[in-house]
């Protein structure tokens, strides 16, 4: 899909220190698929007794960001322009969480990707689309 040398695996820098806090964990890591999972503790809900839907997103945005760094060309890194989720369903605490994202589209300066959420019965509990933009660190 990518028109550019992807990145593997072991060039991954280590999850963010939001991410562990959550203890996302990414299962698997591939230029087609990225897939991340993640227990709801207690400290993750709401006021309703669900997984509040700002966790839901940072799983969501976490795997995103994992499968557009794992597109990126060499030496080129990627920022979020766009997020849109859809909340269908809620978590309770103890279920695990299930985020499985596919490239749209990896182009030359954007990617468009898609995270589909499921719950532990398999039923699906929220998608996100996102765009992000290569991009070039200046110091």
């Amino acid at each position: 899909m990518a028109s550019h040398p992807t990145r593997d695996v072991a060039d991954m820098p280590p999850r963010s220190s939001f991410a562990a806090l959550l203890d996302i964990k990414t299962v698997v890591c591939t230029p087609e698929e990225v897939v991340c999972e993640m227990l709801v503790t207690p400290e993750m809900g709401n006021r309703n007794g669900v997984l509040h839907g700002g966790a839901l997103m940072t799983l969501s945005d976490t795997t995103a960001g994992t499968s557009a760094f794992i597109n990126s060309p060499v030496g080129v890194s990627n920022t979020t322009v766009e997020a849109k989720t859809n909340f269908m369903r809620p978590i309770k605490v103890g279920d695990t969480v299930t985020a499985r994202c596919t490239p749209i589209h990896v182009g030359r300066t954007t990617l468009v990707l898609q995270v589909k959420m499921t719950r532990g019965d398999g039923k699906t509990v929220g998608m996100t689309s996102q765009t992000h933009l290569f991009l070039g660190w200046k110091e």
